[in-house]
């Protein structure tokens, strides 16, 4: 079903330990707007959404989970020298007390992840506008990291994933209009 290239979409590297971008990072890990959050909710949607726009969901819900897998190695590679006092530091204490540098789907301020965050009415146009939000959503917390970071080389892959985001964005606007001109054809039976 799923064909797994061992790399990943694109590079991740990053400058030095910085335990507090990596929690700015969290958010798109296990937040409302992250990753995993976008996948599920595109593998999801796909059931109930005309088949013309089932590829859609579907190609952009796999690459939702490579986006996943970039996050989780920028998380990781910026957390894996980081001392007890460094991760306490940066406000990921209660992380570290609980998971040391594992990872784990909670947001930047330690929600955990929750189903709650998928949304699907089973309505294609009101499912694809809340995948636009979702996508927009991420965009511009992608933008904010890359505001609040010092560190060229992270910022190059969070670049990269703020602008799969707007492609998302604009694919979903076209499925819309795809399924608006379905709606207004007569149908001869």
């Amino acid at each position: 079903m799923f064909y797994y290239e061992k790399k990943l979409q694109y590079p991740v590297r990053v400058s030095t330990c910085n335990p507090m971008l990596a929690k700015f990072l969290i958010e798109q890990y296990g937040g409302a707007d992250g990753e995993l959050a976008a996948a599920l909710r595109y593998m999801n949607q796909r059931y109930s959404i005309p088949d013309k726009v089932i590829g859609l969901l579907n190609d952009i819900a796999m690459e939702e989970f490579s986006h996943l897998e970039m996050i989780a190695t920028m998380i990781y590679k910026l957390t894996k020298d980081a001392t007890p006092e460094m991760m306490k530091a940066a406000g990921l204490g209660d992380h570290y007390s609980v998971h040391d540098n594992a990872l784990f789907y909670h947001n930047s301020s330690g929600v955990p992840w929750t189903a709650a965050y998928i949304q699907a009415k089973g309505d294609p146009i009101a499912d694809l506008y809340e995948d636009i939000a979702a996508e927009e959503k991420a965009r511009a917390t992608y933008q904010w990291i890359i505001d609040l970071s010092d560190d060229p080389d992270l910022n190059d892959g969070l670049k990269f994933l703020r602008e799969r985001e707007i492609i998302h964005s604009l694919r979903f606007r076209e499925a819309v209009e795809i399924l608006k001109e379905e709606q207004g054809k007569k149908k001869f039976y």
